[in-house]
């Protein structure tokens, strides 16, 4: 039996116009809520994710708590939280590198809900936009990162298409 061969997902004709349309929306969209949470910690003089990782209760919470015992740890994980949000934030703003900002946001996001998963019986000293019974803010916005993984679309719309042309014509 033979398989049909897929065509190529970076191809225009592959996707509608509002297909396109919307997922280079969500991109920019998520992208620029990565961006301005980096923004705003890195222009906050007394921000730390150090009440964040205090407040951990789940399986690795042991792990986030020896973060915040050492101080070296500390300001690594407070300046690869800072400057990824914004690296991802701009890669997916402008569609440069998007796979790599689109898989980068995803492991931040799931350290963020491993950290402080919305579990019933959970109580967070920092306060929270409702409880979903499993379903937070951070699982969405993965969940939307993981279809533009599998639905990329910077390659027709975005800097990629610049970057990635270059290389298939040198």
């Amino acid at each position: 039996m033979q398989q049909k061969k897929l065509s190529n997902p970076y191809h225009l004709a592959n996707y509608t116009n509002i297909q396109l349309t919307a997922l280079v929306l969500l991109r920019v969209l998520i992208g620029w809520h990565f961006l301005y949470e980096g923004l705003v910690k890195l222009f906050n003089p007394y921000w730390t994710s150090a009440g964040y990782l205090l407040d951990s209760k789940w399986i690795f919470s042991g792990l986030f708590k020896s973060i915040v015992a050492s101080q070296t740890a500390l300001k690594i994980v407070d300046f690869l939280n800072v400057w990824g949000l914004i690296a991802i934030g701009l890669g997916l703003m402008v569609g440069c590198l998007a796979r790599a900002a689109t898989i980068a946001g995803i492991v931040l996001l799931l350290f963020y809900y491993l950290c402080n998963p919305p579990f019933i019986g959970y109580t967070y000293t920092a306060p929270t936009e409702g409880s979903y019974l499993m379903v937070n803010k951070n699982l969405v916005e993965m969940c939307a990162l993981f279809v533009l993984a599998v639905f990329p679309n910077s390659k027709l719309i975005g800097l990629d298409r610049l970057i990635f042309r270059k290389k298939k014509e040198a």
